[in-house]
Order: C-alpha cells, then structure tokens, then sequence
C-alpha cells in the first residue's frame, strides 16, 4: 500500500488564518514527539462515526478510539459542549473530516491544537483532483467523500499515514492493519457498482433531502438532486421544492429518499407536491448520510453504512440487490 507523503506542519490542519495553522502545526508535532515513549493504548477521538471506524480498523488494540458524533447527528450543525471540549483536551489524536462539514468546531479545534494535542483535518490530506468543488462553502470542496467507497480508501490511507507519524514504532502494524480494510473496501466498491449498474437508465435520479451525495453519484453513475444544499444549514425555498416536483413529475420518478440526520418534512412535501399533480412516489427508505447507524449495529460501521444505502436504493429505483445486503447483514426492512 502506497501511504501518503504527510508533511504535519502543511496537513494538521486548515484554517481560514494562517497564524491559526501555525498553532496547530506545532501540536501536531509536540504530541508526535511524546508518543514515541508511549507503551500503553492512546486515546483517539474522530468527530464522526465514518472517521473513527477508519481509526477502529487501523489502529487496532495500539489505540482506544471514539466517536464524538453518535448516529443521527448532523455534523453541518454539531456545536460542541463543555464537556465535550474537556473530552477532546484529553485526548493524544483528534481526527476530524475538515473541508468545512464541522464547521462550528473551528474554534475547538483551535483550542485542542494549543493545548499540545494532534489534530487532523484527514479529507484534507487528498488530492484536490479528486476534490468536488462547491459553490456553496466559498473555497472549500463538498466535504462528503465518505459516500465513495473509493475516496474513503484514500481517507484509510490517510488515517495509516497519520497513526504512523504519531506512533512511528507500530507503522508496520498500521499498515498491515489498512492493507486488511482496504480489501474489505475494495470488496464492497465492487458491490456497489455490481448492484447499481442493475438500475434502469430512466430510473437513475436520486432525490435526497440534502445534497450530500454528490460523491456517490460520481463513483456511481447516478444524477442527484437535493432539497436543501451541501450544508444542511441551507434553508429549502419553496421554487426549489416546487422545480423537484416538476422533476419527479416529468422525469416518472418512483422514489425519494429520506436521510437518518435530516428532518424528513421537506421530502413530504415533495411526495404530497407529486401527487396533488398525479404522480404517486414512493418513500423509496432512509439513508445514511452524515451520520452511521446506531452503535454495535453492522449499519453503525461504515461499511454497513453504504451496504445498507446502496441496497436501499437499488432496490427502489428498480435494481437488484440481495435484501439483506451484499454481506448478508443488514436488518430486516422495517
């Protein structure tokens, strides 16, 4: 596995200031420093679920790690609280997405970084070719790579380089550790794509609640339409609803798809707008979409994630797919 070429004082963070990236540089160097004489499990804190699942794979038992975030939580929206701050102060590494989704934790961060803890922005470490851009957050690319299966192996490698900086004697054991994920991704891309492909050409329009799926639809081969934008900050006019019932109308769309961190209101007035107009559509399921399922569940893994979603709506837009996923893992259908 080809790791990332991590230069820490470039990577551990991005910042709208410069002297803020200055400060965190430094963390991220003085606590690589102290973690070479570090014999027991350190502690690792990711804001989302998908983050510390990487963490979880890679790290194995050389790290506890957690999730900040739990299922359902909006991380467009997430504003930490006291005792989550005192939480992160104690931890050696936070990981966070970065390209703006957390975007009420900058000053968080900021105070983590000074303390003297590592801190990581790990979306920010790839490529920007890869990078969608964004007219919605001015100078930050959508921040939803997890929904490609393939840009989250570049995260995983990310995460392999980052734990390799921090605890250099076990970087063999990280990436031993990542080579193993990174199959199992590789298995489930495949599945992806396998399932998707079944899906007619008529019937390739996902309609979601916000635009969150940008990525999924370039690896995939869908067009994506969205109420709300990137951020779920963004509110849902009336002309925007009223063009995606025209489209649902026009296009014969069967299905719309609620998300499990996102109100399901305006995908109801979508479905109540098609019908008033004669076309019935469907609540094709809800998907996971900045957020996992619940805690110990197979959809409260990443992999389990995007297993369920991609079985959800292939199976709604007239595809095939196994109803209880490629693993055979996914609960029943409510």
């Amino acid at each position: 596995m080809n790791l990332p070429n991590i230069n820490l004082p470039k990577y551990c963070f991005a910042l709208f200031a410069a002297s803020l990236l200055c400060v965190v540089s430094v963390g991220c160097e003085h606590a690589a420093s102290q973690a070479q004489d570090r014999d027991g499990p350190y502690t690792v804190i990711a804001t989302t679920g998908m983050i510390a699942d990487i963490a979880e794979q890679v790290a194995g038992e050389r790290a506890n790690v957690s999730a900040l975030m739990g299922a359902g939580v909006d991380p467009h929206l997430y504003r930490p609280t006291r005792s989550d701050v005192s939480r992160l102060l104690t931890a050696d590494v936070l990981l966070y997405n970065g390209l703006n989704l957390e975007g009420r934790m900058t000053e968080t961060f900021v105070q983590v970084a000074r303390s003297g803890k590592a801190v990581y922005a790990v979306t920010e470490m790839l490529d920007d070719d890869y990078l969608l851009e964004s007219d919605e957050y001015e100078g930050f690319p959508d921040p939803h790579i997890w929904m490609d299966v393939r840009g989250w192996m570049m995260a995983t490698e990310a995460v392999v380089g980052i734990l390799s900086e921090f605890d250099p004697e076990y970087a063999e054991v990280y990436a031993a550790n990542g080579e193993r994920y990174l199959e199992e991704l590789h298995e489930l891309d495949a599945y992806a794509r396998q399932a998707l492909a079944t899906v007619p050409d008529h019937r390739r329009v996902l309609v979601t609640a916000h635009d969150a799926f940008n990525y999924f639809a370039r690896a995939y081969d869908l067009q994506v339409a969205a109420i709300q934008g990137i951020s779920t900050e963004s509110e849902a006019g009336l002309r925007r609803i009223e063009s995606l019932v025209d489209k649902l109308v026009t296009r014969e769309i069967a299905a719309v798809f609620t998300e499990t961190s996102v109100s399901d209101r305006n995908i109801k007035a979508l479905i109540d707008g098609a019908r008033a107009r004669g076309h019935d559509v469907t609540l094709g399921g809800e998907l996971f979409s900045d957020a996992m399922g619940d805690s110990g569940t197979y959809e409260g893994t990443y992999i389990g994630m995007i297993d369920h979603n991609v079985t959800t709506i292939t199976r709604a837009l007239g595809g095939e797919a196994p109803q209880r996923g490629f693993q055979e893992k996914l609960s029943p259908p409510q």
